[in-house]
């Protein structure tokens, strides 16, 4: 009789992954590596590193938080780790590769995993970006740095100004390289790249590959290894998501009860408009919610104190329109929330990658009114996958919460008035007492001594005493001198005859 059982038999034999160190990463680069906790490389990065290290131009894209950053920081300064030296002089120490990015807080990151990861190398790196004093920036690149993080506006006040040079740029790089499209940084690219040296390596990174993109690879990059570990627009395995039908004031109270029920730390809630994103910032903070917003119109100082803020966990909520939803990389976000969906489908797919980033589990939720509906529609056809929709259950106190403190605010508002109005009138009065307004200047003490009615001293009363006073008689007047005319002199007495 002959036996009926199977052996099962594979689908597929996935290739083992190498580590950083059978890629063959420099032993100073490789060191930093470990000294970060990684041993194997991400999907983008296996197969992005041996083919940057090789010196081809490379189109990478792969989902966001992937980490792309580190697929071409790390064979970058293995490639540059030949020319890496320890003199002083700044000329031993030109540009030798360029990155470019789009926004202040992408290149401020960007510059922070290449010192990260060149930390045990003699190369230097800078960074510059607009928002901020230019003098130490011009100061940074007078002493020298191989690897050179711009963006393009102030990369190319830099050029205007003769701070830095580009002659010696060997390797480029364009990181999000569809937001520079989208923010109109394409006229600036093509200034910059009239500057590079045409025998150089260029790689172009990017969470998508729309048509635009390939067009720009055709112009810049010259036979490019393609690598896309994803389907295009697809969101992260790890990220839940779900969606709210809701509008109006239920969605600041929404987010208040998500973060107080849950014990959410981190959050950031996505607004598309840089009023709404102030605003809701001022409700939650109102509300008891730690939050500040960040925006295109904020100062660059105030924006990184909120991220640097936000990253050492003060605060429960970071408020924000599109310019984090690139490149924002902050460990641990738990949760996102479109606090209004983003008109454009695509934005969607970066906004939720500020979650469930190296593969750690996440959750997207989005708020949408009947009106919003149809942006709803448009990114679920984007990523070709239904968002789960459902109802939030809200208590009641926190949406009649705000109502409630409008009308508070409103009342102190018309007392503080009434009670400006009357000091007012008090002090054209001349009395005192008035209770001062909380923003006005501190009251000057008040000396009595100007309050009092005069009296004349006592040695003026003895000197008047003794002053001697002839009743009746006028002062003589003294007689008037003559004075000579102009040309003519003192006219002359008539002669008697």
């Amino acid at each position: 009789m002959t036996s009926n059982t199977q052996i099962p038999i594979p689908d597929e034999i996935s290739p083992a992954v190498p580590t950083f160190a059978e890629i063959g990463l420099h032993p100073s680069i490789l060191q930093a590596v470990a000294d970060t906790g990684y041993t194997i490389p991400t999907p983008i990065q296996a197969q992005a590193l041996p083919s940057v290290m090789a010196g081809n131009d490379v189109m990478g894209a792969a989902q966001t938080g992937t980490g792309k950053t580190a697929a071409f920081t790390l064979p970058i300064l293995h490639r540059l780790m030949p020319m890496a030296n320890t003199s002083a002089s700044p000329a031993r120490h030109p540009v030798r590769a360029l990155i470019l990015t789009p926004t202040r807080e992408l290149a401020d990151q960007v510059y922070e995993s290449v010192k990260r990861y060149g930390l045990k190398t003699p190369l230097r790196s800078t960074v510059v970006f607009g928002g901020v004093d230019i003098g130490p920036q011009k100061e940074a690149l007078r002493n020298g740095c191989e690897v050179l993080i711009a963006t393009p506006g102030r990369l190319l006040d830099h050029v205007e100004q003769r701070t830095v040079n580009l002659s010696q740029v060997g390797i480029l790089v364009l990181d999000e390289a569809d937001r520079m499209l989208d923010m109109g940084f394409l006229p600036d690219l093509d200034r910059i790249m009239r500057m590079l040296p045409a025998e150089r390596q260029t790689l172009l990174f990017s969470a998508t590959f729309s048509n635009e993109i390939r067009k720009l690879a055709r112009t810049y990059l010259k036979n490019p290894v393609e690598i896309e570990v994803a389907q295009r627009n697809a969101t992260a395995d790890t990220v839940t998501q779900i969606a709210y039908a809701m509008a109006g004031e239920a969605k600041r109270a929404a987010v208040v009860y998500l973060v107080k029920s849950r014990g959410l730390k981190q959050v950031i809630v996505f607004s598309n408009t840089k009023i709404g994103t102030s605003r809701l910032a001022r409700q939650l903070e109102l509300d008891g919610v730690r939050a500040e917003s960040i925006h295109g119109d904020k100062s660059q100082a105030d924006r990184m104190k909120a991220l640097e803020a936000f990253k050492a966990g003060e605060l429960e909520v970071l408020v924000a329109t599109d310019v984090a939803a690139r490149g924002l990389d902050v460990a641990g976000v738990p949760c996102v929330i479109n606090y209004d969906l983003p008109h454009s489908a695509e934005d969607y797919v970066h906004r939720i990658g500020r979650t469930g980033r190296a593969g750690a589990s996440g959750e997207a939720i989005s708020f949408f009114s009947p009106a919003e509906e149809k942006y709803l529609i448009d990114i679920e056809k984007l990523i070709k996958a239904p968002v789960t929709r459902a109802v939030l259950q809200i208590p009641g106190e926190l949406l009649v919460r705000s109502p409630v403190r409008d009308d508070t605010r409103s009342a102190r508002a018309s007392r503080s008035s009434t009670e400006r109005s009357g000091n007012r009138a008090s002090d054209r009065a001349g009395s005192g007492g008035a209770r001062p307004s909380r923003y006005s200047a501190p009251a000057k003490p008040i000396d009595e001594f100007f309050l009092k009615p005069y009296e004349p001293s006592p040695s003026a009363l003895a000197a008047a005493a003794q002053t001697p006073v002839l009743a009746g008689k006028k002062p003589a007047i003294q007689a008037k001198r003559t004075v000579g005319l102009l040309l003519g002199g003192a006219p002359k007495k008539s002669e008697s005859p």
